[in-house]
């Protein structure tokens, strides 16, 4: 089933329709590529010398720069050298100790590695909406805008809408987070406003996109909960909405929408470090993505965004970002796998929208050394620990010392321990951990200004983040924010045209360089 669009276009579509057209982007202006013609024979750049890939992959790893790649590189292979610590720099003997160094994740091995700068149009630390609008459309615009100019009045065609309308490839669109938020969004919606969800979730329906797959869509009957279903809306137009794995499982074409079943915080998907072996991972969202699109004779185009990325990173988790980056990278497996079968065919991106918490390898703690593998002893993510146990601490009150104890067997975090126990808690930090355990179980009064709470807490639970601090550094690893950064962020390329992302740019050309060699009209 070749299915590209529904019949029936709303009042929305066409009044965004015309926004398109003002803006000199209206697709029924370009001449479209004969449907029978083969994508990958498309000469797409000026050259001639390159032809367009009919399979594309994007992977964006929101939140996800340089230290998120290499802080999970770095674990890993803290992981499996038997000699880590005994070639740390303060030791004054290492007995000859060598570091076996990062264990690679699949994408740092590609054959094309670029960097893309981020601002956005008034900051140097951007969001996801209007980084995900320069890479889906080309365009620089305000934070918290999604395909539109600064105005808010014109709308920005993307690139994942360009090839579903100009070459007939098929379409997918992936999130580990919710399918109506920023970066999911900024491939198919146009708001000046990322908050508004039930209007990106109507054009979501209206996209006529083949496969939609992840978290669940915020405000589904809209912000005051009196419009109709976005779901019911969806069977409507002639999608498939799949609600369980059984459901999911069964897909085996398009257009059909995934929600995943076992949703945890703010309806997404769960923490890579929460997810349990019943429960679908990225890379299965992935798989089902190929499964229904590579039916389609002129290809597809599929973008599937690593969202927890950026929750862990805001929350300063390191652990759960560090497996969330892992789990982009068993997503961006199932891609390479793909190519190895169509390797003429096929172009794979891994990137990031922006960097989030301004995370980094090194703490003054710890000077020269790190003791990354301590993450390891984090068995569950910031979120759920709020969820299952924050909230019952407060509700019974429960005593500092029942705390630690769940605090050791579920972070390795203890308050007594052998001589050289890394995990042993100091003086300082059971007490920076007493004084946030009372401020959250008993609203205690911390005795710090506002601004050094914020420093301390941000906003999140102030016994939660504390905890994950302490663990944070006591590995060798620290954030500076709890907001988004300035850093570059990698663009990681391999396949058809892969050389084309070579070199330090601007995030905007992600985009151009993908209509340049696909050759559509921009």
């Amino acid at each position: 089933m070749n299915w590209k669009r529904p019949l029936a276009l709303s009042m929305a579509a066409l009044t965004l329709g015309s926004a398109l057209t003002a803006c000199g982007s209206d697709p029924s202006a370009a001449t479209p590529v004969p449907s029978a013609a083969p994508t990958a024979e498309i000469q797409a750049l000026s050259s001639g010398t390159v032809t367009a890939p009919k399979y594309v992959f994007l992977f964006i790893g929101d939140g996800m720069s340089y230290p998120q790649i290499q802080s999970t590189a770095d674990y890993l292979g803290a992981l499996t050298d038997a000699d880590y610590w005994k070639a740390e720099p303060s030791l004054d003997d290492n007995e000859g100790a060598i570091l076996d160094g990062p264990q690679y994740l699949n994408f740092m091995n590609f054959e094309a590695a670029g960097s893309a700068v981020t601002y956005d149009s008034n900051s140097f630390c951007p969001d996801s909406a209007s980084t995900a609008t320069s890479i889906s459309t080309g365009h620089k615009t305000y934070s918290g805008t999604i395909n539109m100019d600064e105005t808010g009045t014109i709308a920005y065609e993307t690139i994942a809408e360009k090839v579903h309308e100009q070459l007939g490839m098929s379409v997918g669109v992936i999130s580990s987070v919710n399918l109506n938020h920023a970066t999911p969004a900024a491939f198919y919606a146009h708001q000046a406003s990322r908050n508004d969800y039930y209007e990106i979730g109507l054009e979501l329906v209206e996209s006529g996109f083949e496969y939609f797959s992840g978290g669940g869509l915020l405000k589904p009957t809209g912000a005051e909960g009196d419009q109709e279903d976005l779901y019911t809306l969806a069977k409507k137009a002639g999608y498939t909405v799949a609600k369980t794995q059984g459901e999911a499982e069964a897909v085996t074409e398009g257009p059909v929408i995934i929600i995943d079943e076992h949703l945890a915080d703010g309806d997404a998907m769960a923490y890579e470090i929460d997810r349990t072996e019943d429960m679908w991972s990225l890379a299965d969202h992935v798989s089902k993505g190929v499964e229904v699109l590579e039916k389609d004779e002129d290809g597809f185009f599929l973008m599937c965004e690593g969202g927890k990325i950026d929750w862990a990173c805001h929350a300063n988790d390191a652990a759960s970002s560090i497996h969330d980056t892992k789990a982009l990278s068993d997503a961006v497996q199932v891609a390479i796998d793909f190519a190895a079968e169509h390797p003429d065919e096929t172009l794979i991106l891994v990137t990031g929208d922006h960097e989030t918490g301004g995370l980094t390898i090194g703490f003054a703690g710890t000077d020269y050394d790190t003791y990354l593998n301590l993450l390891e002893s984090q068995k569950i993510s910031f979120a759920k620990f709020d969820s299952d146990y924050v909230a019952a601490y407060k509700e019974n009150k429960t005593s500092f010392e029942d705390v630690l104890k769940d605090v050791e067997e579920l972070f390795g975090l203890k308050a007594e321990g052998e001589e050289g126990d890394k995990l042993v808690l100091t003086p300082y930090e059971l007490a920076q951990l007493e004084t946030a355990y009372e401020k959250s179980i008993h609203e205690t009064a911390t005795g710090m200004d506002e601004q050094q709470e914020y420093v301390l807490y941000g906003t999140y639970e102030p016994l939660t983040v504390t905890i994950t601090h302490i663990i944070n550094n006591k590995s060798g690893v620290s954030f500076t924010s709890y907001s988004h950064t300035g850093l570059p962020v990698a663009v990681l390329a391999s396949g058809v045209n892969a050389q084309e992302f070579n070199g330090y740019y601007d995030n905007t050309e992600i985009f151009n360089k993908l209509a340049d060699m696909l050759k559509v009209t921009v």
